[in-house]
């Protein structure tokens, strides 16, 4: 049987889970790749260095993001989430998103990419991190179990 999940189960599948793909748009072309994240109960944080999704997202903030937990084709959770991409520039918001991610995800990282402010190289600007945050303008899900 397939039904929707509630609020609270909807923020239960963001909370327990760490990658999740974000969906963007701009002039004709979606983009959706995953990212690892971190959902504090209002906001999805993030990072990424520069490439095609910071581009997109810099110019179109409307996203899409989606989190599923799969046990089996007959049982499952999909999380969807309508949201607007906040490049983090103000020291405040950059140090909350670093902590978060840090504290989530430190124990699971086992590539350098993955790590959450990595410093780049001397003159390489394109290396350089940049975190986010998406903020939900709506949120739904759906699930089946057998």
């Amino acid at each position: 049987m397939i039904d929707v999940l509630t609020d609270e189960q909807i923020d239960q599948v963001l909370a327990s889970q760490i990658v999740g793909r974000i969906g963007c748009h701009w002039e004709g072309k979606t983009y959706i790749v995953p990212i690892a994240y971190v959902f504090d109960g209002t906001h999805i944080y993030g990072h990424s260095r520069v490439g095609m999704k910071i581009d997109i997202m810099r110019k179109n903030p409307h996203v899409c993001f989606q989190v599923d937990i799969i046990d089996n084709l007959a049982n499952w959770r999909s999380v969807v989430i309508d949201g607007a991409f906040e490049e983090l520039k103000a020291n405040a918001l950059q140090l909350k998103a670093y902590t978060l991610l840090k504290a989530r995800l430190s124990p699971l990282i086992t590539s350098d990419a993955a790590k959450p402010l990595q410093t780049p190289p001397a003159g390489e600007k394109k290396l350089r991190p940049i975190l986010f945050r998406i903020a939900i303008l709506g949120k739904s899900g759906r699930f089946e179990k057998k």
